[in-house]
């Protein structure tokens, strides 16, 4: 919401402008000011709205025009002032005064102030006011109200510039149509999102403890007994259809903010559609659907506790038929407070785990969100706020510690994983991702055009975890693999070939000499294993290849034939613990009295043993070694580090040695010799 207000009172000559401003401050009449007065700064603390309000007078004056134009250009309201006792001051105003402000280029409030009250002759009515307003204020939309006051008196003189603050901080144009007496199809729509949002349990009604829960989030206080009661008793008096078992409508809902409005009281629907995430507009702000959430390089974004509790909660309240999956007409009614699916440029339900009548499986809704996450929080900020999740939405997401220092400490904490599949056309690398999701194998081949992603998730040890799949068409594969900020994003590289294809492993041997990729974790993939193998042309045969590079032979697997070799489950495994740790040195060196003595020495050995374990390890992912894994800083640290403890653990065998070989080394001799003492 607006925290300023700058309003400007613009009439003819001798209206009370500048008067109206001065009784105003003074809180009192002062019969001689000046022609205009100067520029005035009214603090938030001492306004109703708790805004800042700056009040600007104006004169009509030749000399005054270019100052004028400039402030009206300048105002968020514009107060024209009228003389009660001067008929053609009121009369410029739909002639002169309201096309000037069209002339000028200006959509801003206009509030009608008809001044000096006390000099009117006779009562004069509200029916009668109206009659004379109405007609000026259906000509011209921007007209919201007006005010009749006495500067003199002085009477009514703050409600001005109340009605002007309230013209621009809740303002009646967005919401209600004067002309019809209707909320107008924006303001409509609005409303209907929130009701739904507000209606927990999906039965179509806002019960006692809905509607006080709606209440809370709007205006920080519960509804009283009394008060629920005389709402529901008023909305049933002018709606028929309004108030249903106990329960307020849709249509009540609609109609109790139509009262709201035509009463005045704008500020209450207001402040519904702004806790709601509106702007004047009355569209989602960017603030409101996507809250800054800082990312830093090379750490990853997963929903958190809360954020899976809140998507499995929304999935059972939309699940009608309690058959565990989402159909297409309850995933349309999930999403009917969001422009719609978030997946609607892809294949979902496709992409995900579903039932045999392609409804969505709680595991596939999450897996879904879990991939759209990964690979695009923003989306699922934005989402969260249209589905209703509750402040900060913050808290539904998670950052995870970089990659590269989890690939460092051997094992990663995350939960989500993404694996890119890259080979040849025609290789299997699309079947393989049906396979993964439960999906029928097809012979009509089909070459992927765009990039295409799926996810399930995958028991680890008895932890669940996610893995996402994305395969690239031959136009968006360069690109994906020259870029280092993408492939910096992959936790795995799977290269599949067609096992029976002569060709098919050079495809993925040139892919490798062209791009870096040598820094993550691979696995190597041989499809259509159900056919004949056939010798490949190139230099080495697959399994020769892997084998150079430190890595497993190829995975036999076919997925026509259902023989998978668990290869996701291999995945998801290198993406946790890209090496392992070989133990080539023994667990007990030394005796438990020499550990004692020496467990300094000892330390070093185990951390020397550790350390140097990494560069030889027997069954790394990483092509050449675990030390690919390491940055060239990295990787020179690392080297320092063996050598300090190489030349550490010499010393102490070095000292071992002379202890053991001088007389009396192990009876009170050695520790006088290592003071200073031995003779």
């Amino acid at each position: 919401m607006r925290r300023d207000v700058r309003i400007i009172l613009v009439g003819d000559e001798g209206v009370g402008k500048s008067t109206i401003i001065t009784s105003l401050i003074k809180e009192s009449f002062v019969p001689h000011v000046q022609h205009v007065v100067p520029e005035v700064t009214i603090p938030p603390e001492t306004t109703p709205e708790n805004v800042t309000t700056y009040i600007v007078d104006s004169g009509c004056t030749p000399q005054d025009r270019q100052h004028l134009e400039t402030e009206i250009r300048k105002a968020h309201v514009i107060c024209v002032v009228y003389a009660i006792d001067n008929p053609n001051s009121f009369d410029r105003i739909p002639t002169y005064w309201l096309p000037y402000f069209r002339q000028l280029g200006v959509n801003v409030p206009v509030i009608l102030v008809g001044n000096k009250i006390d000099l009117r002759g006779g009562e004069v009515t509200n029916e009668a006011l109206e009659e004379e307003i109405i007609p000026i204020m259906n000509e011209f939309k921007e007209v919201e109200t007006c005010v009749e006051c006495s500067a003199k008196l002085p009477l009514n003189v703050s409600e001005v510039f109340y009605f002007a603050q309230k013209a621009v901080l809740h303002p009646t144009a967005p919401l209600y149509d004067s002309r019809d007496h209707v909320l107008k199809r924006e303001c409509i729509a609005a409303l209907r999102r929130i009701f739904k949002l507000c209606d927990i349990n999906k039965d179509g009604l806002l019960d006692a403890n809905e509607l006080n829960e709606f209440q809370r989030k709007c205006f920080d206080t519960p509804l009283q007994a009394q008060e629920l009661e005389g709402i529901k008793a008023m909305v049933q008096e002018h709606s028929a259809n309004g108030v249903r078992d106990g329960g307020l409508t849709e249509e009540g809902f609609l109609f109790l903010h139509t009262i709201f409005i035509q009463r005045g009281r704008l500020e209450t629907t207001w402040t519904v559609l702004r806790r709601f995430g509106y702007g004047e507009d009355l569209r989602l702000t960017e603030e409101y659907l996507y809250p800054k959430f800082d990312v830093p390089h090379d750490c990853s974004v997963e929903l958190s506790p809360l954020g899976y509790q809140f998507l499995t909660d929304i999935f059972e309240s939309f699940d009608k038929d309690q058959d565990g999956a989402l159909n297409q007409e309850e995933l349309n009614d999930l999403f009917s407070t969001s422009p719609g699916s978030p997946w609607a440029n892809q294949k979902f339900p496709d992409t995900t785990v579903a039932n045999d009548t392609g409804a969505v499986t709680l595991q596939g809704w999450l897996a879904q969100w879990s991939m759209t996450t990964l690979l695009d929080h923003k989306t699922t900020l934005a989402y969260l706020a249209y589905l209703g999740y509750p402040s900060p939405r913050t808290s539904a997401l998670q950052v995870t510690r970089p990659r590269k220092a989890e690939r460092r400490k051997g094992k990663s904490t995350r939960n989500v994983f993404l694996c890119y599949v890259c080979g040849a056309a025609g290789s299997g690398k699309t079947s393989l991702l049906h396979a993964f999701v439960g999906r029928k194998f097809s012979d009509t081949y089909e070459p992927t055009k765009k990039m295409n992603s799926v996810v399930n998730s995958v028991d680890i040890d008895g932890s669940e975890k996610y893995l996402v799949l994305q395969e690239f068409g031959s136009k968006y594969e360069a690109e994906t693999l020259k870029s280092s900020k993408k492939t910096d994003l992959a936790d795995v590289i799977v290269y599949v070939y067609d096992s029976s294809d002569t060709n098919s492993f050079s495809y993925i041997s040139n892919l490798r000499q062209q791009y870096s990729l040598d820094h993550i974790p691979t696995l190597f993939v041989a499809t259509k294993s159900d056919l004949d193998l056939a010798q490949q042309r190139h230099e080495v045969q697959p399994d020769v290849y892997c084998r150079k590079l430190g890595l497993a032979v190829p995975v036999a697997v076919s997925v026509k034939t259902g023989q998978i070799a668990d290869v996701f489950h291999a995945i998801c495994s290198i993406a946790i613990k890209p090496y392992v740790f070989s133990s080539f040195l023994p667990q007990r060196v030394f005796t438990t009295r020499i550990c004692i003595l020496f467990n300094p020495i000892c330390q070093c050995v185990t951390s020397f043993r550790l350390l140097l374990s990494r560069p030889f390890c027997r069954n790394s992912a990483i092509p050449g070694g675990a030390d690919r894994a390491l940055s060239s800083a990295a990787r020179l640290r690392s080297y320092i580090k063996i050598c300090t403890l190489v030349g550490g653990l010499g010393v102490g065998v070095f000292l071992l040695y002379r202890t053991w070989t001088r007389p009396g080394g192990w009876r009170g001799g050695w520790w006088t010799w290592l003071v200073g003492g031995w003779r």
